[in-house]
């Protein structure tokens, strides 16, 4: 029996998220019927993370054990070969001793995007959540400092969740704008001249961990920031708190995107 991990990436559009679901199809499922019909019986899939309906991933890690004796390269293939083209495993390689995708993850990397142009491109309603009218990116950017470090994030966590505590570590929690700023009319009523512009914000944040929804309600918190309707300051006042009342909105799922996890043996050679 060989243990394998997996780094996919996948379109969460038109799932019920990673793991697997009584009603609906999940990524989990999928990748498991997969194996299923390489290795001739049932596989089980561990996932690092269990994104909800609609979200996207850039670097998923998951794990399994199967007994067929397959390279990495050749159980790449075979199991994107069994794939709907919206999941796709990047790579595969054996997995180290006692490795879990889950509880050996020392760090994760979520982004979120934002279309903030009055008109939504239909290329991107199902990547970013649209804001159309102004928003002051500069306090959005404060206000997102003011996560870094260790809290008690209990304001911004869906409220029925179970978890054994609500402290996570934020390494590193910053807002980038689109790289394009938006020119205006070059001298022509028909717009002659106008230079393309990017309207997407992204919202980009590393931690240790993060609770269910977290990083939604954080978005939806900085965008409230960013409307001039709370003050940067609103942010750690909510955090205090620890009373999810307290905070903003939560964001719709079709925006966020994980893009990675490390591990303590990458973190430690600088990979």
């Amino acid at each position: 029996m060989t243990p394998f991990k997996i780094t996919l990436a996948y379109d969460g559009t038109g799932y019920v998220g990673w793991q697997r679901q009584a009603n609906g199809v999940s990524i989990q499922a999928l990748v498991e019927d997969a194996l299923r019909a390489l290795d001739g019986c049932d596989v089980t899939v561990t996932g690092a993370g269990r994104t909800d309906a609609g979200v996207h991933a850039l670097g998923q890690v998951a794990s399994f054990t199967i007994a067929r004796e397959l390279s990495p390269d050749a159980l790449r293939r075979a199991i994107n070969a069994h794939l709907p083209a919206d999941i796709r495993i990047l790579s595969a390689e054996e997995a180290p001793p006692g490795f879990h995708p889950r509880f050996g993850a020392r760090r994760k990397t979520y982004r979120y995007r934002v279309w903030n142009g009055e008109v939504l491109s239909p290329f991107e309603r199902a990547y970013a959540w649209h804001v159309p009218g102004p928003l002051d990116v500069e306090a959005m950017r404060a206000a997102a400092r003011l996560l870094e470090g260790r809290h008690d994030f209990a304001a911004f966590q869906a409220t029925g969740s179970d978890v054994a505590t609500t402290e996570r570590e934020i390494f590193s929690s910053r807002v980038i704008a689109g790289l394009k700023p938006c020119a205006t009319a070059a001298g022509t009523e028909s717009g002659a001249g106008l230079q393309p512009c990017d309207p997407s914000i992204a919202y980009e944040v590393t931690g240790s961990g993060f609770l269910r929804h977290m990083v939604r309600i954080i978005v939806g918190s900085l965008v409230e920031v960013g409307r001039g309707r709370q003050p940067v300051e609103w942010l750690g006042a909510a955090i205090a708190s620890r009373d999810r009342a307290a905070a903003g909105p939560t964001a719709p799922p079709h925006g966020l995107f994980l893009v990675g996890v490390e591990y303590a043996a990458a973190l430690a050679d600088g990979s």
